[in-house]
């Protein structure tokens, strides 16, 4: 035996980081003789011959068995190195011939890996993970992963027994990232990195940059080719990214849970992403949203987290099909001018131990102190935003999902929760920043360049906070040192509009400040109004059932003056499936919407609505391209509080694109009931949310009013209107 007894122990008890050092074929002088010693470790070998690549007759030579699991080595005089394969009997008889992964050089130069430790290589996922290649000819699949205090790292999988000592991976100098090439395997494969720590402990991990995962129990990481789909969008994307600012769009989101929109009629099975994809356009279109909002589909283990606590970042979930699926589900949305919007969670990750938590037997990817790295509430670990590494691998999944997906948007999950070093923790519980404040720097940062980043590369994808404080600057570019999004959720405007909306109308004038105090941040920062999914969970009550008291038909009435006010109220809009039509039930993630609720009026009226709603504002430019801005808004009258009416014009870039509406939140009829306007002549009532055909009483103005010539509300002329209860009415000028 060349080996050293010590250095074939430590190769046998799976210690070596450098296993290339000794495996694969290297220069050795046998005597005066230059030659090649040969070294391999394979799984069920009995015998094992190294033959020249491409001569399949020759008979090669004979390696000598060292130990009873597997490792051989042999001396060949050959002066130089020469292309080879191993020729293996297995104990069972049978002859395979396979090349030797420890005869490949590495493909990470010097400049990769100081682009992935400073946390600049922003596609540092066509690298790590494992990715089918062929080099020289010769087929496999590349592995690498990011281990730093890892004392070994292997790539195990049904290829070896799923046992480490078999393909042990090299670290790349001290970049902490460990790689390999099994030269053979192909898509479909199953794997996992056993990682034996510097504790002592072996840890079986998923790949945290793999496209595509088994299902629980198992969790293991599946070797996916991600090349080869035929997209149909390029249309699409490229008025997407070559067209004007997407905020100056309608925006009209119509979010949803993939697993339980709509179940398959014969097995009560989720629909998968094929299925969905025909059907939910479908709906999207014939309902007027321009966008779907997705909860989170990156892969994650607990279908009751609802995708909000993810253990494989850069793979669709398993849940709907494959990763093809996926992209089968966007590419058909797009195709009919529809966009899509992901929920993206950055602040935190579930404990799982197959997963990111305790990476590499350290506190890699999270803090260590708890006061840090722990979210209590929630029961999961936050992402250590200050390490460059984990910077890199978010910032590379945000971009992934673009790249690959041709996703159009991330609503950013829970981006208070990243902002605020004492979000939901008791003085004592958490570590002030380096100047005694409470602001996280190290996530303003990170959030701050995964903007810049995406907009870079994406300059027509929309970034979204949900961040429900009033942390200023969110939606101001990252140069007038903003958070650099291009909208965030009104979570005031949400709040509170449903606490006026579940008051007894008997006592909404006491509370009529809750309606109009928004107004004065309104363009305070860009913003989407929302009602999401969760204002319909633990406990909430479903929306229809959130309005004052009364009967099925009287809440439908309440719901319907909701409607018609957010949508015709100043910003992008956002509703939360079975919304639209008045679920009466909390929403259930493991049961699809009450559908058969369409059979009602009450409910059917509202879905009408919103559908009328959309295709409103997506025709008339005055309800959109100034959501954003004060031009577009005026209050008549935000102060009746006694009747509780609002009136107010929205603004286009005409003067006469001109739009009132009156907004009326009583069971009593006001007649009259008058109202200024700025221009004389015929203003036409192009919608009332208590028409017949929405399930109210078809009452309103006859299909319009003609201005007269009396003052009010500091206008020279005004309206003489039939204000219907719990209504919206739209008037258009027409001269």
């Amino acid at each position: 035996m060349i080996l050293a007894k010590t250095d074939l122990q430590r190769l046998l008890e799976g210690k070596e980081a450098n296993p290339h050092f000794y495996f694969g074929m290297h220069p050795h002088t046998k005597g005066r003789k230059k030659g090649q010693v040969i070294r391999c470790r394979l799984a069920n070998a009995k015998r094992c011959l190294v033959v020249h690549a491409g001569k399949p007759t020759e008979e090669g030579v004979e390696l000598e068995r060292i130990t009873e699991c597997g490792f051989f080595e042999g001396w060949i005089p050959e002066k130089s190195s020469f292309p080879y394969q191993f020729r293996i009997e297995d104990y069972n008889g049978q002859f395979r011939q396979i090349y030797d992964p420890y005869s490949f050089a590495s493909l990470f130069s010097p400049d990769d890996l100081y682009l992935f430790n400073q946390g600049n290589d922003h596609r540092c996922y066509n690298k790590l993970g494992a990715h089918l290649k062929e080099i020289d000819g010769v087929k496999g699949v590349s592995f690498a992963v990011w281990a730093p205090n890892a004392e070994r790292v292997s790539v195990v999988g049904d290829f070896n027994q799923w046992d480490g000592r078999y393909h042990p991976m090299r670290r790349m100098d001290r970049s902490g990232v460990w790689e390999i090439f099994l030269p053979g395997l192909e898509e479909g494969e199953k794997y996992k990195y056993e990682i034996f720590g510097r504790d002592g402990h072996l840890r079986l991990k998923t790949d945290p940059y793999a496209t595509y995962y088994e299902a629980p129990p198992n969790n293991a990481s599946i070797v996916y080719d991600l090349r080869g789909y035929d997209w149909g969008d390029e249309e699409w994307i490229r008025a997407r990214d070559e067209g004007k600012a997407p905020v100056d769009r309608p925006i009209s989101v119509y979010e949803i849970h993939l697993g339980s929109w709509k179940r398959h009629e014969a097995d009560h099975r989720p629909l998968t992403y094929r299925e969905l994809a025909h059907q939910l356009t479908d709906y999207v279109l014939e309902m007027g949203f321009t966008h779907v909002e997705i909860l989170p589909v990156a892969e994650h283990p607990f279908t009751g987290s609802w995708g909000y606590q993810v253990s494989g970042f850069f793979a669709p979930t398993h849940r709907f099909g494959d990763p093809k699926d996926f992209m089968y589900f966007v590419d058909y949305l797009h195709r009919h001018g529809i966009g899509i919007i992901v929920d993206w969670v950055p602040g935190h990750f579930p404990k799982d131990t197959f997963a990111l938590a305790q990476f590499d037997g350290t506190h890699l990817y999270e803090h260590a102190d708890p006061r840090q790295g722990e979210h209590k509430d929630w029961g999961t670990l936050i992402f250590n935003y200050g390490r460059e590494e984990v910077n890199g691998f978010l910032v590379s999944n945000a971009l992934s999902w673009m790249d690959r997906y041709h996703i159009d948007g991330l609503r950013v999950d829970a981006v208070a929760s990243m902002l605020y070093l004492d979000y939901s923790r008791e003085e004592g519980e958490w570590i002030p920043n380096q100047y005694g404040g409470r602001e996280n720097i190290e996530a303003i940062e990170f959030l701050r360049k995964t903007n810049d980043v995406v907009h870079k590369y994406h300059p027509g994808v929309l970034m979204i906070a949900e961040e429900s404080t009033s942390w200023g600057g969110v939606t101001k570019p990252t140069s007038e040192y903003g958070l650099g999004f291009d909208l965030k959720w009104n979570m005031g405007w949400m709040h509170d509009t449903l606490e006026y909306f579940a008051k007894d109308p008997l006592y909404r004038k006491h509370h009529h400040s809750e309606l109009t105090f928004g107004m004065l941040y309104q363009y305070s920062e860009k913003f989407i109004s929302v009602f999401s999914h969760d204002e319909v969970v633990h406990g909430k009550g479903s929306m229809l059932m959130k309005m004052g008291a009364g009967t099925i038909a009287e809440k439908a009435a309440h719901l319907r003056s909701l409607y018609g006010y957010m949508w015709m109220y100043p910003g992008k809009k956002l509703l939360f499936m079975g919304s639209e039509f008045g679920q009466s039930e909390e929403w259930k993630y493991d049961d699809q919407l009450q559908w058969h609720l369409r059979q009602y009026l009450d409910h059917e009226g509202l879905r009408l609505l919103v559908k009328d709603l959309n295709h409103l504002y997506q025709k008339e430019s005055a309800l959109s391209c100034r959501d954003l801005t004060p031009e577009g808004f005026r209050w008549v009258n935000g102060g009746d509080t006694e009747q509780s009416v609002l009136t107010f014009l929205r603004q286009g870039e005409k003067a006469e694109d001109i739009f009132l509406i009156v907004c009326h939140f009583t069971p009593i009829e006001r007649r009259p009931y008058r109202v200024g306007v700025p221009f004389g002549g015929y203003w036409e009532e192009i919608l009332n949310t208590n028409a017949s055909c929405y399930g109210g009483t078809g009452l309103g103005n006859m299909g319009g009013v003609q201005a007269e010539s009396y003052a009010w509300d500091g206008f020279e002329q005004s309206l003489n209107l039939y204000i219907p209860p719990h209504s919206v009415s739209v008037f258009r000028w027409k001269a």
